[in-house]
Parts: structure tokens; sequence; C-alpha cells
């Protein structure tokens, strides 16, 4: 099966590396592994062994860009050119053209047609693919959701790019729709307009942990803020909407007591 229109890795981008290795080694549990990176320092987020992201500070032309830290979703394709090429032509912006990473894959940086930023990638063949997490695990990405310039434009887009399914709305009163969507992983994510007080679209994704109540603590504790929650969502999760000590915004879901 292709992995066309599946969550591969999330990343972080923060300008003190030290800092955010032990914010989020308490909060979520990673440890962090630093690799080799011919001009840049690149670490390894690790659940259990098991890679799950990356960690990176902001390069000169980040800096210049005026890119404030950061998480970045990858999404895979089948073909990096090709899927920047439907990018421009469904509406979105190709921010950063197609390259290469040796021995890693071939990516690019793409935005929606209202601005949320993510990134595409062609992963390079592997005799022997990675181990993974099962979905329950802590540490592994647990949901991705967009707050999204206009929603019905903006899934109409992403269904066009990845082949993302609509499975269902939720009514949200005055916020408007909650839209479910899927992949061949299943339901991995929702999507909704922003609302007012969100200044800007953007992808906020969501890592398991155990009891949020004491994950909740931890963040309070290592330096973070809870912005939103604890609060129960449907299927008996519970999430937190936090900011890292740098700024970056991420959330967590758990369960009540575990």
């Amino acid at each position: 099966m292709s992995d066309h229109g599946r969550f591969i890795w999330y990343e972080l981008t923060a300008p003190d590396v030290a800092g955010a290795k032990a914010f989020y080694g308490e909060v979520v549990g990673w440890t962090a592994a630093d690799m080799p990176t011919p001009g840049m320092a690149y670490s390894l987020w690790q659940a259990d062994g098991v890679g799950v992201g990356g960690l990176m500070a902001p390069t000169e032309e980040m800096k210049a860009a005026g890119v404030q830290p950061n998480w970045l979703g990858y999404v895979a394709v089948d073909d990096v050119d090709a899927a920047a090429a439907r990018t421009t032509a469904l509406g979105g912006k190709v921010e950063r053209a197609p390259e290469d990473i040796p021995g890693v894959g071939r990516f690019a940086i793409i935005s929606d047609p209202h601005g949320a930023v993510m990134a595409i990638m062609t992963p390079a063949p592997m005799d022997t693919p990675p181990p993974g997490l099962p979905p329950e695990a802590s540490g592994q990405a647990g949901w991705r959701e967009l707050y999204a310039g206009d929603l019905e434009t903006d899934f109409a887009f992403y269904a066009g790019l990845f082949g993302w399914r609509k499975d269902s709305d939720m009514d949200m009163g005055d916020m408007g729709a909650y839209r479910l969507f899927s992949n061949q992983d299943g339901q991995v994510g929702g999507m909704m307009t922003r609302p007012p007080e969100v200044p800007a679209p953007y992808w906020l994704y969501y890592f398991r942990v155990g009891d949020i109540d004491a994950a909740a603590d931890r963040v309070k504790i290592a330096g973070g803020q809870v912005l939103n929650g604890p609060m129960e969502v449907p299927g008996g999760d519970w999430i937190v909407q936090v900011q890292d000590p740098q700024g970056a915004l991420f959330a967590l879901v758990g369960r009540k007591g575990t």
C-alpha cells in the first residue's frame, strides 16, 4: 500500500535546543538522540527507542524570514515534485522547492490556500522499514488538527492533494463545523474554520501521554503554559492545548487517572 497522504514525521524548530530537549523529555517522555547531519545539528525524538520526530535550531534563512518556534508535520507523497506542482494547481503555495536530503528522501515545504504550512516528503526506499509504535503508545502522535482559513476551501485542497476523505461534521454551534477526516490509517484528524481569536491558520499536533492531569501539571512545572483544557473529547480521551517555553504550540491527548 502506498504511504501517499500518511503523516510520517513531526519536527520542532526551536532556538534553545537544550531547553527543548529538557522540556519535552519531562512533559512527553521523549529522549533526544543527536544525529550527525552535514551543516547543521539535528536530533531525533524517540519514544521507547523508536523515532517519532525531529528537533533542530532555526537556520539563518529561517531567522531572516522571521520564523518563530513551531511544530511542522510531514505528509508522505508518492512523488514530491508532482505533489508540489499539484499544490500550486490546487491554490496552495510552494514555500520551499523540492530538494533532496541524502539517505532520507526528497521534501518540500508547502502552504494551503490560506497559509497553513506543512511539509511533504517522498522517503528514500528502505530495505528494512523502521519500527513503528502502536497507535495508543505514549509519545506517539495521536491527532492532527487544522485551524483553517476556510473549512470547505482548505478541505478540498487537502483532499485533492492527499486523497483524504471526509468522515463526518460535528456541529460546534457558533464555531461552525468540525470535520473529521481519514486516510489509509483510518480517522487521523480534524479541521475547522479558525475562530476570530486565532490570528492565522495553522496545524496543531497532539502527542499521546498517560494521565492527562499529570501531563498538564508537568507542562506548567517545566515552564510551559496550558492554554485550553483538560477537556474531554469523543471516545473517552482528554486533551490539553499548550505552549512550550519558547512559544511553540502543540497539544497532548491522554486519559484520566491512568
